[in-house]
Protein backbone atom coordinates (compact mmCIF):
# COMPACT_ATOMS: atom_id res chain seq x y z
CA UNK A 1 0.00 0.00 0.00
CA UNK A 2 2.49 2.28 0.90
CA UNK A 3 4.29 1.94 -2.31
CA UNK A 4 1.29 2.94 -4.33
CA UNK A 5 1.23 5.78 -2.21
CA UNK A 6 4.52 6.57 -3.12
CA UNK A 7 4.13 5.75 -6.54
CA UNK A 8 1.00 8.14 -7.16
CA UNK A 9 2.75 11.22 -5.56
CA UNK A 10 5.39 10.61 -8.03
CA UNK A 11 2.91 10.38 -10.66
CA UNK A 12 1.15 13.41 -9.36
CA UNK A 13 4.53 15.81 -9.03
CA UNK A 14 5.75 14.46 -12.61
CA UNK A 15 2.52 15.64 -13.54
CA UNK A 16 2.43 18.94 -12.06
CA UNK A 17 5.94 19.50 -13.18
CA UNK A 18 5.21 18.79 -16.74
CA UNK A 19 1.84 21.13 -16.59
CA UNK A 20 4.32 24.27 -15.26
CA UNK A 21 6.83 23.65 -18.26
CA UNK A 22 4.22 23.62 -21.25
CA UNK A 23 2.82 26.56 -19.59
CA UNK A 24 6.30 28.45 -18.94
CA UNK A 25 7.01 26.98 -22.59
CA UNK A 26 3.80 28.03 -24.52
CA UNK A 27 3.60 31.77 -22.04
CA UNK A 28 6.52 32.86 -23.61
CA UNK A 29 5.23 32.40 -27.52
CA UNK A 30 2.38 34.17 -27.12
CA UNK A 31 2.88 37.33 -28.77
CA UNK A 32 0.64 40.84 -29.11
CA UNK A 33 -0.33 41.14 -32.51
CA UNK A 34 0.77 44.57 -33.88
CA UNK A 35 -1.94 47.25 -34.70
CA UNK A 36 -2.74 48.86 -37.91
CA UNK A 37 -0.79 51.60 -39.10
CA UNK A 38 -1.58 55.17 -38.42
CA UNK A 39 -4.70 54.20 -35.99
CA UNK A 40 -5.58 55.68 -32.82
CA UNK A 41 -8.60 54.13 -30.76
CA UNK A 42 -11.31 56.05 -29.57
CA UNK A 43 -12.74 55.89 -26.14
CA UNK A 44 -16.61 56.53 -25.21
CA UNK A 45 -17.62 59.62 -22.50
CA UNK A 46 -19.98 58.57 -20.60
CA UNK A 47 -21.64 61.44 -18.60
CA UNK A 48 -22.11 62.35 -14.84
CA UNK A 49 -24.92 62.92 -12.74
CA UNK A 50 -25.67 65.91 -13.65
CA UNK A 51 -25.48 65.35 -17.49
CA UNK A 52 -22.05 66.80 -18.23
CA UNK A 53 -19.60 64.81 -20.28
CA UNK A 54 -16.31 63.54 -18.15
CA UNK A 55 -13.12 65.78 -18.62
CA UNK A 56 -9.67 64.58 -18.22
CA UNK A 57 -7.10 65.85 -15.45
CA UNK A 58 -6.30 68.65 -18.09
CA UNK A 59 -9.92 69.99 -18.45
CA UNK A 60 -10.16 68.89 -21.91
CA UNK A 61 -12.99 66.00 -23.46
CA UNK A 62 -11.53 63.00 -24.32
CA UNK A 63 -12.87 62.99 -27.80
CA UNK A 64 -11.93 66.05 -28.81
CA UNK A 65 -8.16 65.48 -27.77
CA UNK A 66 -8.55 62.10 -30.21
CA UNK A 67 -10.13 64.12 -32.97
CA UNK A 68 -7.30 66.55 -33.07
CA UNK A 69 -4.28 63.93 -32.83
CA UNK A 70 -5.83 61.75 -36.20
CA UNK A 71 -3.34 61.62 -39.27
CA UNK A 72 -4.43 62.58 -42.96
CA UNK A 73 -3.39 59.19 -44.13
CA UNK A 74 -4.16 57.64 -47.59
CA UNK A 75 -3.71 54.06 -48.83
CA UNK A 76 -2.88 52.59 -52.13
CA UNK A 77 -4.43 49.82 -53.04
CA UNK A 78 -2.42 48.01 -56.09
CA UNK A 79 -1.94 45.05 -57.94
CA UNK A 80 1.54 43.77 -57.92
CA UNK A 81 2.46 39.93 -59.21
CA UNK A 82 -0.75 38.93 -59.28
CA UNK A 83 -1.93 40.21 -55.65
CA UNK A 84 -3.33 42.82 -54.32
CA UNK A 85 -1.07 45.26 -51.69
CA UNK A 86 -1.90 48.18 -50.10
CA UNK A 87 0.80 50.95 -49.98
CA UNK A 88 0.97 53.86 -47.44
CA UNK A 89 0.49 57.55 -48.88
CA UNK A 90 4.57 57.45 -50.01
CA UNK A 91 3.58 55.02 -52.53
CA UNK A 92 7.00 53.06 -51.47
CA UNK A 93 5.80 51.58 -47.99
CA UNK A 94 4.37 48.32 -47.54
CA UNK A 95 1.29 48.46 -45.31
CA UNK A 96 -0.37 45.44 -45.82
CA UNK A 97 0.14 41.79 -47.69
CA UNK A 98 -3.13 40.78 -48.76
CA UNK A 99 -2.50 37.21 -50.60
CA UNK A 100 -5.57 37.96 -52.09
CA UNK A 101 -5.23 37.17 -56.00
CA UNK A 102 -6.24 39.49 -58.73
CA UNK A 103 -8.64 36.63 -60.55
CA UNK A 104 -10.66 37.41 -57.57
CA UNK A 105 -11.80 40.59 -59.01
CA UNK A 106 -14.19 40.76 -62.25
CA UNK A 107 -12.17 42.42 -64.99
CA UNK A 108 -13.53 45.98 -64.36
CA UNK A 109 -12.09 45.95 -61.22
CA UNK A 110 -8.81 44.60 -62.36
CA UNK A 111 -8.18 47.50 -64.62
CA UNK A 112 -8.92 49.48 -61.71
CA UNK A 113 -5.84 48.12 -59.71
CA UNK A 114 -3.84 48.27 -61.77
CA UNK A 115 -3.41 51.50 -62.04
CA UNK A 116 -3.98 51.43 -57.97
CA UNK A 117 -7.25 52.72 -56.30
CA UNK A 118 -6.63 55.27 -53.56
CA UNK A 119 -8.72 54.94 -49.91
CA UNK A 120 -8.60 57.54 -47.19
CA UNK A 121 -8.76 55.05 -44.44
CA UNK A 122 -7.91 51.33 -43.65
CA UNK A 123 -10.92 50.60 -43.14
CA UNK A 124 -12.11 51.73 -46.45
CA UNK A 125 -9.49 49.40 -47.74
CA UNK A 126 -10.98 46.67 -45.80
CA UNK A 127 -14.90 47.05 -46.79
CA UNK A 128 -13.84 47.14 -50.66
CA UNK A 129 -12.00 43.98 -50.22
CA UNK A 130 -14.82 42.27 -48.28
CA UNK A 131 -16.84 43.25 -50.90
CA UNK A 132 -15.65 41.62 -53.64
CA UNK A 133 -14.31 38.45 -51.48
CA UNK A 134 -16.72 37.40 -49.29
Amino acid sequence: MKRMFIYALLFLGTAILCLLAVYGITRYQLRQEEPIPNTILESETVPDMEGREALNQDGVHPAAQTVARVPEEEYFLVSEAGFLLVFCSDKSTICLYTHIPVTDFPEQERVRLMEGIWFPTMMDVYHYLESYTS
